[in-house]
């Protein structure tokens, strides 16, 4: 038996108006039309499916077997295309986005979560990297997204900023330079002990791409996880860090340690979103790029 969903809608129509001149009017279909096309359903079916009489029509046995099935799949058609048009509008489905670590540190976490609730169908999978590897997944088409520094190199793709992300320097109390006033270029504490990020920390992996660049390694005392762990271990001598200027103003609050400014460029930096082009990127994750602050250009 092949039934669209049209035809379904029809046949309901003319059982609930009891009569094939309104239920035709309720499909919106002529009378002829109408009437030919239950026919139809009846030879397709063969099987009769209303009894006709004087003052209307009722539906027979099977035709009220045609029309329990036909309501179910008509609810179950509906509750799929809100689904899809769910998926769609960004309130459903599973969003990828990749970041640099202050911004799942600090920008995120904040901007991220009102809009989460909001759509409790929707996932969102972060996946930390370096801003460097950002841009590469990015441009090879292996991410549609990140956010990233705006230090990196990101020739041929598209750059919003959408917050500042100053490092700091952070010393201990009584180090040499817990006095300075002025910003403190990075090539002078290369020769400091120093506390860093764990492996992999795609903060940490920067600043030694950094000290690689000025043909220097660091030396690394310890890796902390966390930037309190940082903090911790500065505030007892162990080393010097670097840590973004947001959570390391926070944290000077509990703990006996100067935060000093970084003079490097690539220290006074904004997060930025990083895209290829904007119209390759999926309404959900467009729609929450946007609420960070991000504007697609000619995008709804």
């Amino acid at each position: 038996m092949r039934l669209d969903l049209s035809d379904l809608r029809l046949f309901l129509c003319v059982v609930d108006a009891g009569s094939i001149t309104r239920g035709a009017a309720r499909a919106h279909l002529a009378l002829a039309s109408a009437s030919e096309r239950l026919r139809a359903m009846e030879d397709d079916a063969g099987v009769r499916l209303l009894e006709r009489r004087h003052r209307g029509v009722t539906p027979t046995e099977a035709g009220d077997a045609l029309a329990h099935h036909a309501r179910l799949i008509l609810r179950q058609q509906a509750r799929l295309r809100q689904e899809l048009h769910d998926y769609a509008e960004g309130a459903k489905g599973t969003i990828h986005l990749y970041a640099n670590t202050a911004a799942l540190a600090e920008f995120l976490p904040p901007r991220l979560a009102p809009w989460l609730a909001a759509r409790p169908g929707l996932r969102v999978e972060l996946k930390e990297r370096t801003s460097v590897e950002i841009v590469g997944a990015v441009a090879a088409g292996l991410a549609e997204a990140g956010i990233v520094s705006d230090a990196v190199d990101a020739s041929g793709l598209q750059l919003q900023p959408v917050a500042r992300d100053h490092l700091a320097l952070i010393v201990p109390p009584g180090h040499r330079l817990a006095q300075r006033a002025a910003a403190v270029p990075f090539a002078e504490v290369l020769d400091e002990p120093y506390v860093g990020l764990a492996p992999g920390n795609a903060l940490q992996d920067h600043i030694e791409e950094h000290a690689r660049a000025a043909g220097r390694s660091l030396k690394l005392r310890i890796r902390m996880k966390t930037f309190e762990g940082v903090f911790d271990m500065v505030s007892h001598g162990v080393g010097v860090g670097i840590l973004p200027r947001g959570p390391a103003g926070r944290l000077r609050r509990r703990h006996a340690c100067r935060v000093l400014a970084l003079s490097d460029a690539w220290a006074r930096r904004r997060l930025c979103v990083c895209v290829r082009d904007w119209a390759e990127v999926s309404a959900p994750l467009r729609s929450l790029l946007r609420h960070l602050g991000a504007a697609p250009p000619g995008l709804a």
